[in-house]
């Protein structure tokens, strides 16, 4: 992963923009890639991590009736989340992350491993997706990232 982190490192000083995170089930683990990679003061402007709902609510001004009504891991609160993040930053790309890393805190309908990642270049309408990864807390949460780091090259290759 720290290929990717710094192959996106590179894209974006290149179009001298930045990238923030606002990280739920993570913990700051993509924060943390990121800045492994030398020189990421240079296009890395912030993480967040919003771990609780009021985190989410505060932090990232998360409507409580989005939570309340669709749940802290669905596609309105990461939504709401990227959106959040790049109102309160001068960062031009945003990613987001919310889910169930397990072991516990899995229902029916949002099983263990179910993460909504969102993306917002600014200017843009976010993008937000559902994934549903395997394994234990650790791999659920590495799948998260790789999945958001890989998204996000994705799309400033082709922006």
């Amino acid at each position: 992963m720290s290929t990717l982190a710094a192959e996106i490192g590179t894209l974006l000083v290149a179009r001298g923009e930045f990238v923030a995170t606002a990280e739920s089930c993570t913990g700051g683990l993509i924060a943390k890639l990121m800045t492994d990679v030398a020189g990421s003061s240079g296009w890395f402007e912030r993480g967040v991590i919003t771990y609780s709902n009021l985190a989410k609510q505060e932090l990232l001004d998360v409507p409580e009736d989005v939570i309340a009504t669709e749940g802290a891991v669905s596609d309105g609160t990461a939504m709401c989340m990227v959106e959040g993040l790049l109102m309160s930053s001068p960062a031009d790309w945003g990613i987001a992350v919310t889910g169930v890393a397990g072991p516990t805190g899995g229902t029916k309908t949002k099983p263990v491993g179910t993460v909504w990642i969102s993306w917002l270049h600014r200017g843009s309408d976010p993008l937000v997706r559902c994934y549903h990864f395997s394994g234990d807390r650790e791999q659920v949460r590495e799948q998260t990232a790789h999945t958001a780091l890989t998204e996000l090259l994705k799309f400033l290759r082709n922006d």
